[in-house]
């Protein structure tokens, strides 16, 4: 399935900005089964300086200042990417997942193959998710038992988070504690997927976090509205001799086609779309809107 995908980022400032230095990770990943076909960024006022390099974690990162005084900033990213799940899988025996239990992951774990090096940086401490209460580790016990494939207690720690939290936007910021989340059992896609990360992590194993899109459907004989679509985070863990695989807890869901995957990181800290130093003074606003539709292909 191919996608078009449009993310418009939108800062209006109440006494204007002199100066500002920005970095965007809003190019979808490239890999077996999700084809970048096009990208495109633009940006208004005209930056003075741009460029683009690939991070640690293998994200497109683009750095961009802007030396002139503006009462807005605008930002788009417009991507095409050919989605196949079966591609990305095709060479993988999936059967075996149930052989690799949570205990057998972490033995295999210790080994000196370098994907699982780079695996092991995922069971550290992160900027978001620093320290691991106690509550916290209690809570993924109760699906991360010694025995089990680490496959089925992902699965389930997606379908217990999905249960016991409830979606509530405007409940949480970046700044806001995982452990206030756990408290309150309220937040959003990035805090259910860094809940089930520290989860993961309690248990020894890796974890990491995914952003990226959503496709959302209008009901039935609605026409699908421009720009409702939204940014959306997910969480993935590490099956040795297997590989990375994902879960979306906030819609209890296997991702496949309909999640597009922009970056991969630690927690959000490491990935937001947007984020950047201003020098201004007064309020600021910001608008986002997301769409994202079936390509023409014939086009």
């Amino acid at each position: 399935m191919v996608f078009n995908i449009s993310h418009t980022t939108t800062y209006k400032y109440e006494n204007g900005v002199s100066y500002c230095q920005n970095l965007a990770t809003l190019k979808p990943k490239d890999f077996k089964g999700h084809s970048l076909l096009d990208y495109t960024l633009e940006i208004s006022p005209k930056p003075a300086d741009f460029s683009e390099r690939i991070d640690f974690f293998g994200n497109t990162i683009t750095h961009f200042s802007i030396g002139q005084l503006h009462d807005e900033l605008k930002v788009t990213a417009r991507s095409k990417v050919d989605r196949n799940f079966d591609l990305q899988f095709e060479d993988i025996d999936l059967s075996s997942r149930k052989i690799i239990t949570v205990d057998l992951a972490k033995r295999l774990l210790r080994g000196i193959e370098p994907e699982l090096i780079d695996a092991r940086q995922y069971t550290l401490k992160s900027p978001l998710i620093s320290e691991i209460s106690t509550d916290i580790r209690a809570y993924a016990k109760v699906s991360f038992k010694p025995n089990r494939p680490l496959y089925d207690a992902a699965l389930e720690l997606m379908q217990r988070i999905y249960t016991d939290f409830d979606f509530v936007s405007g409940f949480t910021n970046i700044s806001t504690p995982l452990q206030d989340v756990m408290n309150e059992k309220k937040g959003v896609c990035q805090d259910f997927a860094q809940i089930a990360i520290a989860c993961v992590r309690a248990m020894g194993l890796p974890a990491r976090y995914v952003s990226g899109y959503i496709e959302t459907l209008p009901p039935p004989g609605k026409e699908k509205l421009v720009g409702t679509d939204a940014s959306h985070a997910w969480f993935s863990v590490f099956i040795p001799t297997l590989g990375w695989f994902d879960f979306d807890p906030t819609n209890n869901q296997i991702p496949k086609n309909q999640h597009l995957i922009v970056a991969h990181g630690r927690d959000y800290y490491d990935v937001p779309p947007l984020k950047g130093i201003i020098y201004t003074t007064g309020k600021n606003d910001m608008d986002v809107a997301v769409d994202i539709r079936p390509a023409d292909v014939n086009k």
